[in-house]
C-alpha cells in the first residue's frame, strides 16, 4: 500500500474510533477533558519538536504578530470544536456529531465561495441545497436546529478557513496551537483542583492514564494526516474524509445503541444525497481534466 494512502487511513481511523475513547472518559466533565487534550497535546509536541531539533526554529517562526493572530483564532476554533465534540459524545449524541462531520466539507466549499471566489459547478450546488434541505427538514420536526452538528460544522470550516493561508507547517501550527491554549487550560485545571472537583489524580489509575494519553491521541493523528496531506492528491484525501463520521455514525449506531429513528433516517438521508451528488460530480469533473484532448485528423485544420 502507497505509505501517504496508510498514513491518511491512520488517521481517519483513529479519529472515526474517537466515541469510543472519549465514552471511557465519561465520568470526567467535558471542560476538563478538554482541559487535559490541550495540557498533554503541548507537553507532547515540544518534546517532538525538541528531540527532532525543530524547537529553536519553531519560537522562531511562532513570533510575529501577524502569526500570533492567525493562530490564536484557530485556537479558539479547535478548542470550541473540541469541546462541543466531547460533550456530545459523552452526551449520547454521536449520531448527530457524525452528521455535523457530513456536513462540514459541504458547508467548506460554501466558505470558498463567499471567502475566495471560488466557482462551483451546477451539481455541486444542487449538492449544497440538498444538504441545506437536509437540516431544514430535522430543525422542523425536531422543532429546533441540529445544534450540535451545526456546531461542529461551523467550527471545523471556519478553523479550516483560517488555517487556508496560515504561514506555519502543520506540526508548527498545531504546537502553536495548543500552546496558545496552554496557560488558560493550566489555570483552569489548577482552578477545578483548587476547588475539589479535580478529576485527574483523583480517579482510578487507568482515568488518569487515559486523561495524559488525550495529548495523544489528538496529536498522533495530526502528525499523520499532515504526513498523508504530503505524499497523496488532496482529492484521495476528499475522498477519504468520508471515513470518520461513518465509523462514528456505525459505534453510535450499533455499539452504543443510540436511537436512530424515521426522522433522523430521511434528513440523513437528505444530507447523504447531497455528499454522494457531490462526490459523483468532482468524480466526472477530475476524469473529464484527465482525458487527453482530441487530436485532429490527418487533413484537418
Amino acid at each position: 500500500m502507497d505509505e501517504g494512502l496508510l498514513y491518511a487511513l491512520s488517521a481517519y481511523l483513529i479519529w472515526g474510533l474517537f466515541p469510543i475513547y472519549w465514552k471511557l472518559l465519561k465520568t470526567v466533565p467535558a471542560t476538563q477533558l478538554i482541559g487535559h487534550r490541550i495540557l498533554w497535546s503541548f507537553i507532547l509536541l515540544t518534546l517532538v519538536l525538541i528531540a527532532t531539533r525543530r524547537w529553536a526554529d519553531f519560537r522562531q517562526v511562532s513570533r510575529s504578530a501577524r502569526t500570533l493572530r492567525t493562530y490564536f483564532l484557530a485556537a479558539l476554533l479547535v478548542g470550541t470544536n473540541w469541546y462541543i465534540y466531547v460533550w456530545a459524545v459523552n452526551a449520547g449524541f454521536i449520531l448527530e456529531t457524525s452528521l455535523g462531520y457530513f456536513i462540514n466539507p459541504l458547508l467548506s466549499v460554501l466558505l470558498g465561495v463567499f471567502f475566495f471566489r471560488e466557482r462551483l459547478r451546477q451539481f455541486q450546488w444542487v449538492a449544497l441545497g440538498l444538504a441545506a434541505l437536509g437540516v431544514v427538514y430535522l430543525t422542523v420536526e425536531y422543532g429546533r436546529p441540529p445544534w450540535i452538528a451545526l456546531g461542529l460544522a461551523v467550527s471545523f470550516a471556519f478553523y479550516g478557513l483560517v488555517k487556508k493561508n496560515a504561514p506555519l507547517s502543520g506540526l508548527y501550527g498545531v504546537a502553536l496551537e495548543t500552546g496558545l491554549l496552554f496557560i488558560p487550560a493550566l489555570l483552569f485545571l489548577g482552578y477545578q483542583e483548587w476547588l475539589g472537583v479535580g478529576a485527574f489524580g483523583h480517579s482510578s489509575a487507568l482515568l488518569n492514564l487515559l486523561m495524559v494519553g488525550a495529548g495523544l491521541v489528538t496529536t498522533v493523528p495530526l502528525i499523520l494526516f499532515g504526513s498523508a496531506a504530503q505524499r497523496i492528491p488532496l482529492s484521495t484525501i476528499g475522498v477519504l474524509q468520508y471515513i470518520t463520521p461513518s465509523i462514528q455514525f456505525l459505534i453510535g449506531l450499533f455499539i452504543f445503541k443510540e436511537n436512530f429513528n424515521t426522522i433522523q433516517a430521511i434528513g440523513f438521508g437528505i444530507v447523504w444525497a447531497g455528499l454522494i451528488l457531490f462526490w459523483v460530480d468532482g468524480w466526472f469533473a477530475r476524469r473529464a481534466a484527465t482525458l487527453p484532448e482530441p487530436q485532429p485528423e490527418m487533413g484537418e485544420g
